[in-house]
């Protein structure tokens, strides 16, 4: 078992893109349903990703906020395309852009599919009080915000959001 800590945040500029070192398209779903994690039918989301020519299985507990438990296992390619052919709710499309920037990495979600125009950076620490440096294109922070988790994104796509909640604040 290891422990999560990520916080997220929406860009403030595309100035990122000038950064990226990497990029890759990915494609995921959920074995389980945002309403039953909310309700507390259960305490993790099972999620089945493809990146690339590899995939995973990977669960995590139902923290709301920086710090989940999570559990990430490789499971062959064939078994993940047959895994998200079981998923609920949508399927996830998105490419994430790796930038470097003093010391950290940021992954950044440029979603297609029904959460086209969706963008997302994230940074992962390696405790919940370590400092770090925001890049100037970072914008309002949305870690404590549900629906910016991509298992709520499978369940109500952000193609579906009214104006008021593209709004970080509301």
């Amino acid at each position: 078992m290891s422990i999560e800590i990520e916080r997220k945040f929406l860009p403030a500029s595309d100035a990122w893109r000038a950064r990226a070192s990497y990029s890759q398209r990915m494609a995921q779903g959920y074995l389980n349903d945002a309403r039953a994690l909310r309700e507390g039918a259960q305490n993790v989301s099972i999620r089945v990703r493809i990146a690339g020519e590899s995939a995973a299985l990977n669960i995590k507990s139902r923290e709301l906020g920086a710090w989940r438990q999570e559990f990430d296992y490789p499971v062959p390619l064939a078994d993940a395309e047959a895994l998200l052919a079981l998923c609920v709710g949508g399927r996830i499309e998105k490419t994430r852009h790796h930038v470097h920037h003093a010391g950290h990495l940021w992954e950044i979600d440029e979603f297609g599919g029904e959460n086209a125009g969706l963008v997302v950076a994230e940074i992962e620490l390696a405790a919940l009080d370590e400092a770090f440096e925001r890049p100037e294109w970072v914008g309002p922070e949305v870690t404590d915000q549900l629906r910016y988790y991509n298992l709520t994104l499978a369940e109500r796509p952000y193609s579906q959001w009214t104006q008021k909640e593209r709004h970080p604040c509301s």
